[in-house]
């Protein structure tokens, strides 16, 4: 299973998160393409970077020998901006940028191979591949066929509303006379229906809907995954309608656990590897640099 696909926050409320708080220009990509660093002249803008490791476990140094002397990657094209082929026709992406600083940061030679999503435990189990980088999701399920690294990303669900409508805050009580779109039959209508039971939830057969309906006042709020409403915010077809309502969900029981990078079951070695050297991004910063180049208007 693939994972479900500005100033948010006082500092305060970022830290209790753990989140890092820090500054980029947000680009003005177009709606589904993948954003460029670097594109725009717009003011520079606080955006709530999320750190998934404990400062208090720090991994300890892996023994390289023990892992393979090329680690063998394997992601997929169709998933901006986590894995897509760039204008030159070579990947590009959150995931493949992870991966080559990974390797910078275990000192080994690495290679990545584009295969389908389908194709990916297929080529751990064969041996055709070391580590899948490319949105796969952690839960029980995936857990019986491969082993995974620490979660390096989760995309929260996120509540957008008009610029003129949008709260700090949501909960229950403050929105329970609103009307609330989303998708039909996902994790996000379920929430909505356990824990917002006083609002009126309006389903869509589409995200695209959702928002369509957002845009000419037909719901008050939309509810869905951050990462596609961060896109569409920051791109052409909302029209600069809108903007984030209140902060983010991550409740794990609805929206998953995150991504992890995956490996063969039992391949220890290397998953601690991956484990130290994601830990070493995050703490050099390198971590902070990649989140803001590929979601300059954050999704946190």
């Amino acid at each position: 299973m693939r994972y479900a696909t500005i100033k948010y926050y006082l500092c305060g409320l970022a830290a209790a998160l753990g989140l890092a708080v820090a500054t980029a220009a947000s680009p003005a990509a177009a709606q589904g393409a993948p954003p460029t660093a670097g594109a725009s002249s717009a003011p520079a803008a606080t955006v709530a970077v999320p750190g998934f490791w404990d400062p208090k476990r720090r991994p300890e140094k892996p023994d390289v020998t023990r892992v393979p002397v090329q680690i063998r990657f394997v992601t997929t094209e169709d998933y901006p901006p986590f894995s897509f082929r760039g204008e030159d026709g070579r990947p590009a992406g959150f995931n493949v940028d992870m991966a080559r600083a990974i390797c910078a940061e275990l000192a080994v030679t690495c290679s990545l191979e584009v295969v389908p999503f389908e194709g990916l435990t297929e080529a751990l189990a064969g041996g055709k591949a070391d580590a899948a980088i490319a949105g796969l999701a952690i839960t029980p399920a995936s857990r019986q066929q491969v082993d995974f690294s620490d979660r390096y990303f989760r995309s929260p669900a996120r509540f957008v509303a008009r610029k003129a409508d949008i709260m700090p805050a949501i909960t229950p009580d403050l929105v329970a006379a609103k009307t609330v779109g989303v998708v039909a039959g996902t994790a996000h209508e379920a929430y909505l229906r356990d824990f917002f039971a006083e609002v009126a939830i309006r389903s869509f057969p589409t995200a695209e809907a959702a928002r369509t309906a957002l845009q000419k006042g037909e719901v008050d709020l939309v509810f869905g995954d951050g990462v596609q409403l961060a896109f569409w915010l920051n791109g052409s077809s909302s029209g600069n309608c809108c903007g984030f309502a209140g902060g983010p969900f991550t409740e794990s029981l609805y929206f998953g656990e995150g991504m992890g990078i995956a490996v063969r079951r039992g391949d220890d070695a290397l998953r601690q590897s991956l484990n130290y050297a994601l830990a070493q991004i995050w703490e050099t910063g390198a971590y902070v640099d990649l989140y803001l180049r590929w979601f300059p208007i954050g999704v946190y």
